[in-house]
């Protein structure tokens, strides 16, 4: 890494591997500072981020996923710069997605959400999960070693959401091949992998949803998708179908990507500190804790975005309407102003709950509740049946010398590859 003062982050390959010196660069600089290579402001302090989030109003949520890219294509004009928002939100990318949406089309997007999230079918869920998690870990576990990405993290996150969505039982195991989650043993490949996502998984997604739901409106079941299928918004209006598919296909996507990256850190962790395998094995009410810490110092989301609306100030420093603000997650829960001893992981840490690795305000990450569960259930059931988990040093060099290697976005934190090795219970 060169500079940090003239590091641009958004296309060092060193800063996406290891992001941390940098924030605390920015952070020396103030809790808000503009950057300047694109003129973002970037956003470290906790504070601060969590006001940020919390003023919709001053913030729209517009630019959540490219930040500044693309250029905003309009020239902002004035203090207040809401209407020419709305009149070019069509140019901004997923712009028919919940994620990127203010009120009120926000509130009515997650409404129909709402029908789905309900604490009933979480309940339901959770049930499968457990035994998702004894198939996953069946898939490997004869062989002492897997990877864990390949092998437990993307199908079991992929097929964790497919039966909160609804997905056919039937279905499932196609729609990982599809995504990318691997087949199981025994299946063929060419039986399963029979519609190609191709570059845009969110399309893929809309399209598969669509036609089930457009089939339960026309022929009802009882069933989660008729559920979606004849979802209102809060005034008794009916929604568009997409209306309907694209919360639930953008819940898939972000949840299988989120979950795979949250699993994968905190079986990191796990790894690499085996007195906290002694502790969780030894407590396993632990568990949620120690998920929670994994969070915090590992958030799966870096950064997020958002765009002035309105000249406002954050934090003490002006913020003129039109200006694009970067929101780091990963740094804000790494604020020395908020969390004793930031860089260290710790399992008793009182206030780790108040970590915003989830986000705040209107745009609190809908799945959190899933993720949570994935994240306490998965551990419970590896701690259970393996002793001795370890990183292999065949894949990742010794302690001393470790390698891994990280997703290169500025977006995601997350691993490429997880490499481990135990024992199993039983010998």
């Amino acid at each position: 890494m060169t500079d940090l003062a003239e590091t641009d982050y958004f296309s060092d390959a060193a800063v996406a591997q290891d992001p941390y010196a940098y924030w605390d660069y920015l952070r020396s600089q103030g809790p808000v500072f503009r950057e300047p290579n694109y003129g973002v402001v970037a956003v470290t302090g906790y504070q601060e981020v969590h006001a940020a989030f919390k003023d919709f109003e001053s913030f729209s949520a517009v630019n959540a996923i490219g930040g500044p890219f693309p250029p905003l294509p309009f020239t902002p004009e004035g203090d207040d710069i809401s209407e020419q928002i709305e009149a070019h939100r069509h140019l901004f990318p997923i712009f028919e997605h919940m994620v990127v949406m203010d009120p009120p089309d926000h509130g009515k997007a997650r409404s129909l959400l709402g029908r789905l999230l309900t604490p009933r079918r979480l309940q339901e869920n959770e049930d499968y999960i457990w035994a998702l998690a004894d198939r996953q870990i069946d898939e490997f576990i004869d062989n002492g070693r897997c990877e864990f990405l390949g092998e437990y993290g993307r199908p079991f996150a992929t097929l964790a959401i497919a039966d909160l969505l609804g997905v056919p039982e039937g279905d499932r195991d196609k729609l990982r091949s599809n995504l990318g989650a691997g087949v199981p043993p025994g299946s063929r490949v060419g039986a399963l992998d029979s519609s190609p996502v191709g570059s845009n998984p969110l399309e893929y997604l809309d399209d598969l949803f669509s036609g089930y739901i457009a089939e339960r409106r026309r022929q009802p079941a009882d069933d989660v998708l008729s559920g979606l299928a004849s979802a209102t918004y809060p005034d008794g209006s009916i929604p568009e179908l997409l209306e309907v598919v694209r919360p639930a296909t953008f819940l898939f996507a972000a949840g299988q990507e989120t979950v795979t990256k949250l699993l994968s850190s905190a079986l990191q962790v796990l790894c690499e500190r085996p007195d906290y395998q002694d502790r969780l094995r030894a407590d396993p009410d632990l568990i949620g804790a120690f998920m929670e810490e994994a969070l915090r110092i590992q958030s799966p989301t870096k950064v997020d975005f958002r765009l002035a609306r309105k000249t406002t100030t954050l934090g003490g420093v002006h913020i003129p309407a039109g200006t694009v603000l970067m929101l780091c997650l990963g740094a804000a829960n790494r604020d020395p102003r908020k969390f004793d001893n930031p860089n260290e992981f710790q399992l008793d840490r009182k206030n780790v709950r108040e970590h915003i690795a989830f986000g705040r305000g209107i745009h609190t990450c809908a799945g959190a509740p899933l993720a949570r569960v994935e994240g306490r259930v998965t551990l419970r059931r590896l701690l259970e049946r393996t002793r001795d988990i370890r990183i292999s040093e065949a894949k990742h060099g010794a302690a001393d010398v470790r390698q891994y290697s990280y997703e290169p976005t500025f977006l995601l934190r997350g691993l490429t590859e997880l490499h481990i090795e135990f024992t199993p219970a039983w010998t």
